[in-house]
């Protein structure tokens, strides 16, 4: 469900830009503005959500047993 309203958001932020750079209207700036806010404060966030929701975050921050593994996992593939 979020991905589809991701696209749909996505698609109607680029429609935006793309109306606003190719038309000669009054408020063709204002569309590419809303366009650029549409991508970056709905679209970005709601595709980051939906990436890592299922993700543990401990997985990717550099602790000490994470750079133990990374140490041992580099060991074996020198040898």
């Amino acid at each position: 469900m979020i991905k589809k309203i991701t696209f749909i958001l996505f698609l109607a932020s680029v429609g935006s830009i793309l109306t606003g750079f190719l038309t000669n209207l009054e408020y063709s700036q204002k569309l590419i503005g809303f366009g650029v806010v549409g991508l970056f404060l709905l679209v970005f966030p709601l595709f980051s959500y939906y990436r890592w929701k299922d993700k543990d975050i401990k997985d990717y921050m550099l602790t000490k047993e994470n750079l133990d593994k990374m140490k041992e996992s580099q060991e074996e593939d020198k040898h």
